[in-house]
């Protein structure tokens, strides 16, 4: 790996992905270049853009010639090919478990604290529209479901993995940066200590707020 090469990350920072991909550059200390992408522009993304993601997703990753798109495969990529403290456990069986929090987090928690909760509780109304409240109710039983699992996956000690920091906490900071914004989300997060102080502990990391959207 040429050490002198910069990435450079393509994306908007209101995104909940680009930010995991952000907090993984920011936890191996790597500088980088963030090239504004905006997915929900007029028209959408610029032409050029689909050269990096054919989905015209973000984001969109580049190193030395590597071209990368999918969060996972960009903050896996960026925590074994740099230098830095290792954000994966050594042990087979706690990656299983790491893969399966970030599994269940893409497939189960994203739509529902972020879109059906944030958006709809949060966003919505500050831009003077309305809540769809049937949509809230159900995401509100679902989050129930995806806490619950999250705090029985949970190991002791401050990460969701134990003692070690990982990217599945780096995977679900961005999320809960949103759902926390929620008026129902601190109630539902109490009902779950372990998982409260594991959200106390992201925020208190210097590369959470460095990383916060500007927007």
């Amino acid at each position: 790996m040429n050490r002198e090469s910069k990435p450079t990350l393509y994306g908007a920072d209101y995104s909940v992905y680009v930010r995991i991909a952000r907090l993984t550059l920011a936890e191996k200390h790597i500088d980088y270049d963030l090239v504004p992408v905006d997915i929900f522009a007029d028209g959408g993304p610029p032409d050029w853009y689909g050269a990096l993601h054919p989905f015209s997703k973000i984001p969109a990753f580049e190193h030395d010639g590597l071209r990368l798109f999918e969060t996972t495969a960009i903050a896996r990529y960026v925590d074994e090919a740099f230098d830095g403290p290792a954000l994966q456990p050594s042990l087979a069986c706690e990656r299983a478990v790491m893969n399966q929090i970030v599994g269940l987090l893409d497939a189960y928690a994203y739509r529902t604290l972020v879109w059906d909760i944030y958006v709809e509780t949060v966003s919505k109304p500050r831009e003077g529209k309305t809540a769809d409240d049937a949509v809230v109710s159900a995401a509100l039983l679902h989050a129930e479901t995806c806490l619950a699992t999250l705090a029985a996956l949970k190991a002791p000690g401050p990460w969701l993995l134990g003692e070690q920091l990982t990217l599945a906490d780096l995977h679900a900071a961005p999320m809960f940066g949103y759902f926390m914004q929620a008026e129902a989300s601190v109630p539902m997060l109490a009902r779950h200590p372990a998982l409260f102080d594991w959200w106390q502990s992201m925020q208190a990391r210097e590369s959470f707020p460095a990383t916060s959207p500007t927007s």
